[in-house]
């Protein structure tokens, strides 16, 4: 079973048009989200399918992504009543 690891994804995109784009990408990697930052499971795989689709949409002079692959082997702390990210037994990207 091909292993996925938690990446955090976040953007700031100016135009209305573009920033509606960037959430439908976004929202069909992410597992859970807050605003605009995104906990997204990804495989190798998966994380360049969802570059190329996020570099499709975004006007790279005016717009920002942010995904950053957090080390598994850390500890996943939460405060108030936020949920600890799982990766789900099954999951659709699509």
């Amino acid at each position: 079973m091909t292993k996925r690891i938690l990446h955090l994804a976040a953007y700031d995109v100016s135009d209305p048009g573009r920033l509606r784009e960037a959430l439908k990408v976004l929202k069909g990697y992410a597992s859970g989200r807050q605003k605009s930052v995104f906990e997204c499971f990804l495989t190798q795989a998966e994380r360049r399918k969802l570059l190329a689709e996020i570099r499709g949409v975004l006007d790279l002079r005016e717009d920002r992504f942010f995904l950053v692959r957090l080390d598994p082997r850390g500890k996943i702390l939460t405060l108030g009543v936020a949920v600890k990210p799982t990766d789900p037994p099954w999951f659709y990207v699509g």
